[in-house]
């Protein structure tokens, strides 16, 4: 009994540490610069970083791409530069002339996941916003999360009512990594499931509809790359029955299985790899 107080405990600890700002800011490459807590919102949590490349005689003309990203955490925990956040992203897209924002949002237990996905859209629309003076073209953002950022940036792109409430345009498109909430009632109505999608998604259909990526996907919805780890039984299934029906409304989605944990989904993007390259590749297929 011991045993089992002491890691709750544990992960208590580590779960409110998710949400703190990390002690030594990401590592950049070299001449890129950071803005801090950016806000598009009145709460505190309503702010993102912005890391922007360095800048040479030979800089890139004004008009580069955004990548807006999305933190996971199960819907209640995880901060905009918690590790395996920003750091690769950094290094492998900054050079290229890509600008990365790393986004907050408001959390469990006093913001639903609906709600949570209008303050992305809130976030997208302030990113677009603010680009030109980064030298940025606000027309082409991309948006990706991990886990329930994952969720979240899916909910955004397949219902063009969120971005269009936030007062935002029309993103590029998303790349999803690795969620198991494509089709919320679909995985509430399961026998078990962790406790966290219980605690995120209540226990009303009407709601879990709302905040269904699958269930709200129009015929607006921007292109996807759905990223689903081929280790557990959940993300792939969905992602591919999310593609079926996209495919349906003319919708450009593409599902892209790795075996890679669901850790690892985010922490190894941006590391050279083949897995990397196809991202990159999807993502220049829609900025270009």
């Amino acid at each position: 009994m011991a045993q089992a107080q002491g890691f709750r405990e544990w992960l208590e600890e580590a779960r409110q540490a998710s949400r703190q700002p990390a002690a030594t800011p990401p590592a950049l490459p070299a001449g890129a610069r950071a803005l801090r807590d950016v806000a598009y919102g009145s709460d505190p949590r309503q702010r993102f970083d912005v890391y922007l490349p360095a800048r040479t005689r030979n800089a890139p003309a004004p008009g580069a791409p955004v990548l807006l990203f999305v933190h996971g955490g199960g819907w209640e925990n995880g901060n905009k530069d918690n590790p395996g956040v920003v750091e690769d992203k950094a290094a492998y897209w900054l050079p290229k002339g890509y600008i990365l924002v790393s986004t907050n949002y408001r959390m469990r237990p006093d913001t639903a996941p609906l709600d949570q996905a209008r303050d992305v859209a809130r976030a997208l629309a302030k990113v677009q916003q603010l680009a030109p003076q980064w030298d940025a073209d606000p027309s082409r953002v991309v948006l990706i999360g991990h886990s329930a950022g994952a969720h979240l940036a899916a909910l955004v792109g397949a219902s063009s009512a969120l971005w269009r409430e936030a007062g935002a345009g029309k993103p590029r498109g998303v790349v999803s990594l690795d969620s198991g909430a494509l089709d919320v009632p679909d995985l509430m109505r399961r026998p078990r499931i962790p406790k966290l999608y219980h605690r995120a998604f209540g226990g009303n259909p009407d709601d879990w509809i709302a905040a269904s990526p699958h269930h709200q996907l129009t015929g607006e919805a921007v292109p996807m790359l759905i990223v689903c780890s081929t280790r557990r039984p959940d993300a792939c299934p969905q992602g591919r029955a999310l593609a079926g029906k996209a495919a349906k409304l003319g919708v450009r989605m593409e599902v892209l299985p790795q075996d890679l944990s669901h850790r690892e989904i985010n922490r190894e993007l941006g590391e050279i790899s083949s897995y990397t390259k196809a991202v990159d590749g999807f993502i220049r297929s829609l900025v270009r």
